[in-house]
Parts: structure tokens; C-alpha cells; sequence
């Protein structure tokens, strides 16, 4: 009798033991679900605040690698504004002194000098001071195209330089304004100059200063002297097409 009393005690408490080691476990099931689903819920509240982050952000930078701040006003009649501005009436008077060259050979070199120097002025000033706009970003680009399409046409109008030269910036720019348009529709990307498009306008300012200075006939150079700039020119396209191309697949 007391062994079959003592193996029912045992057998009771084997079953307790049991039953404590399953509810043990069900309760750890019951913790681990628990931080999963607290895991889970934090995870998707930082995902939202990500991406709410990233629409105030407004347009990105695409080749600065960094995003604009939300706070920065679209127009803002500041000192880099007033330099653009100046510098998009400048180039009146300076298509005006072009057409009577050499009259105003060297005049028409240093304001031409100026308006390239002032552009880079006007972003500094920008940069350095907090002074960046969203109408800067949008005008400044559109004067400097303005700028080099006038100073080739105009060039080519007293035969320094032969047709072909104006005609493709022309087509350049026309492209170039409607892939940015394109791109800042869909994708809300403004498209900013690398270094191989800083180097175009470095070697287009060099050509034109050159052809503006030199009096004389310039002869076969007529024809080569805008190459560098040019060839720069398609290999900056080329870069930004396929950089933005790359970066799409990717997302």
C-alpha cells in the first residue's frame, strides 16, 4: 500500500512537473511573440518616420548625394538672385558688342569674362552664406545656357566660327532642358553639373575668349577650336544618362 501510495505521488508529481514545463513553454511562446510583435510595430513606425522624412525633403540632389533641406524658400530676393539676374541683362549688351567686332573686341572679352566669373561668384556666395533658393537653382543653370548659346550664335554671325558650332549647343540645351524637365517630373530629381560638365564650360570659355581676343583670321582652328569644349560636352551627357540610368535600376 505505501509503495503503491508513493508511486501515485510520484506519478502526480511528474505530471505537475509536466504540465509546469508546458506552461513554461507556452508562456515563452507567448513572450517571444510578444517582443516579435513589439520588434514588428517599431520597425514599421521607423520606416513610416523614414519616409515621411524623405517626402519633406523635397527634390533630391541626385550627384550631390545629398538631400535639400525642407526649410530652403523657393525665391528669395537675396545678393546671389541679384548677381544671376544681372548677369542674364548683361548678355544683351554683350550679343550687342559681339555684332560689331572687333570694335569692341576687348570690351565684349571682359564682360564676357565677367558674366562666366560672376556665375561662379553667385554660387559661392549661395553656398557659403545659406543663401540657396529654389528659383537659384532653376535660374542660374537657365542663364548660363542662355549665355553660351547667344555667345556662339553671335560668333557665328561674324563668321569666327563656322554654323554647326551654334547649332549643336542649340540642340544640346534643348536637350538637356527637356531630360531635366523629365527627370524632375517623375522622379523629382534635379540634375546638377558634374565634373566633366564644370570642365565643358571651362573649355568653352576658353575657346570663346580665344576667338573674341584673337584679331585675326583664325584659318583651320575655326573649325577646332570648340572641339575640346564639345567633346567634354557629349562626355558629360554621357555620364549623367548613365549614372541616372544605373541609379534607377538599382532603386
Amino acid at each position: 500500500m505505501s509503495k503503491n501510495g508513493s508511486s501515485i505521488r510520484d506519478h502526480d508529481q511528474k505530471r505537475g512537473l509536466y504540465s509546469d514545463m508546458r506552461e513554461g513553454m507556452y508562456n515563452r511562446d507567448e513572450i517571444l511573440t510578444t517582443k516579435n510583435a513589439l520588434s514588428l510595430s517599431h520597425q514599421s513606425k521607423n520606416d513610416r518616420q523614414n519616409k515621411d522624412h524623405t517626402s519633406e525633403a523635397g527634390i533630391r540632389d541626385e550627384y550631390k548625394g545629398q538631400e535639400p533641406r525642407p526649410h530652403v524658400p523657393f525665391f528669395k530676393l537675396n545678393v546671389p538672385n541679384v548677381i544671376t539676374f544681372i548677369r542674364f541683362v548683361a548678355i544683351v549688351p554683350l550679343a550687342a558688342m559681339i555684332s560689331k567686332w572687333p570694335a569692341y573686341r576687348m570690351t565684349s572679352f571682359v564682360l564676357f569674362l565677367a558674366i562666366w566669373m560672376t556665375d561662379l561668384l553667385d554660387g559661392w556666395i549661395a553656398r557659403t552664406f545659406n543663401m540657396i533658393t529654389g528659383f537659384g537653382k532653376l535660374f542660374d543653370p537657365f542663364v548660363d545656357k542662355v549665355f553660351q548659346v547667344v555667345t556662339v550664335i553671335m560668333l557665328s554671325s561674324i563668321d569666327r566660327i563656322p554654323i554647326w558650332v551654334p547649332l549643336y549647343y542649340v540642340f544640346r540645351e534643348l536637350l538637356m532642358i527637356f531630360g531635366s524637365t523629365l527627370l524632375l517630373a517623375r522622379s523629382r530629381v534635379v540634375v546638377y553639373s558634374d565634373i566633366f560638365g564644370k570642365l565643358s564650360t571651362f573649355l568653352f570659355v576658353v575657346a570663346a575668349s580665344l576667338v573674341l581676343l584673337i584679331p585675326e583670321p583664325l584659318g583651320i582652328f575655326r573649325n577646332l577650336i570648340f572641339l575640346p569644349a564639345i567633346i567634354t560636352s557629349l562626355i558629360a551627357m554621357a555620364h549623367y544618362a548613365i549614372k541616372h540610368t544605373s541609379k534607377k535600376n538599382k532603386e
